[in-house]
């Protein structure tokens, strides 16, 4: 039977703002991309997911970002490439620490928003987290074919494939920006059936209707999608009803 992973962008409160269940989420998910602070994210939620994530056996990633947390680390910056290399040692660091306080270790790195967008299509921002990964000894989740691929091959860190259940891809392959009509999926049947598609056959439906081949190890629901628990549940009892078998990559 194939197997997959189920992960979730998650502990992205901050203060008296909420984002998300992760409560609802984590025990539907295999793996956990935990903000660091920079987009979203404090000590306390920090702590919560941690805590949370280790009861229910859930893989923890870094879910690092931009220093912007007004924008949700979705503005792409101009940031110089030490800098952006040593606040992304930061970031982990201050994850991992507050991880291992509940018996949890960080397992992977998967940057966020713009910054995930960018080491897609920039070899010299992607060879800067490729070489924090390696650094640190962590794979990194991201897309497939593109250049933070090529940059972990480069620097010797294993890349796992991620696809999304609930974003809609351009014909490159590449996640259509969230400005564009369709591009954030939020029907839990049309996810669920989307989600079976992208692991049993490796593809899906581009925005233009063009085919987008897909071959992953890890799928998507982000935690901040409208209805996001009810998607989350969707894709878990479609790929079940398929004979998919959800495990963490790590």
């Amino acid at each position: 039977m194939p197997t997959v992973d189920l992960n979730s962008d998650l502990g992205e409160s901050f203060g008296a703002w909420s984002m998300g269940d992760d409560a609802a989420m984590l025990p539907l998910v295999t793996s956990a991309n935990l903000a660091c602070g920079f987009h979203a994210g404090d000590p306390i939620v920090m702590l919560a997911a941690c805590r949370t994530a280790v009861g229910h056996g859930v893989s923890i990633g870094a879910h690092p970002s931009y220093r912007d947390r007004a924008g949700f680390g979705r503005r792409d910056m101009e940031v110089g490439l030490d800098e952006l290399g040593a606040e992304l040692l930061y970031q982990v660091g201050a994850l991992a620490g507050i991880a291992a306080t509940v018996g949890g270790r960080i397992d992977y790195l998967k940057p966020h928003g713009a910054l995930y967008n960018r080491i897609a299509v920039d070899p010299t921002v992607a060879d800067v987290v490729a070489d924090a990964a390696a650094a640190l000894g962590l794979p990194v989740l991201g897309l497939p074919g593109s250049a933070i691929d090529a940059a972990c091959a480069r620097a010797g860190v294993r890349f796992v494939r991620e696809a999304f259940a609930d974003r809609a891809y351009l014909a490159d392959g590449t996640l259509a920006p969230r400005g564009l009509p369709g591009a954030v999926l939020t029907d839990p049947a049309e996810v669920a059936e989307r989600a079976v598609r992208i692991v049993t056959d490796g593809e899906a439906t581009a925005l233009d209707g063009s085919i987008v081949s897909l071959q992953v190890d890890s799928l998507c629901v982000h935690g901040d999608t409208e209805g996001a628990v009810q998607l989350a549940r969707a894709v878990r009892d479609a790929l079940g009803a398929a004979d998919i078998t959800l495990a963490s990559f790590t």
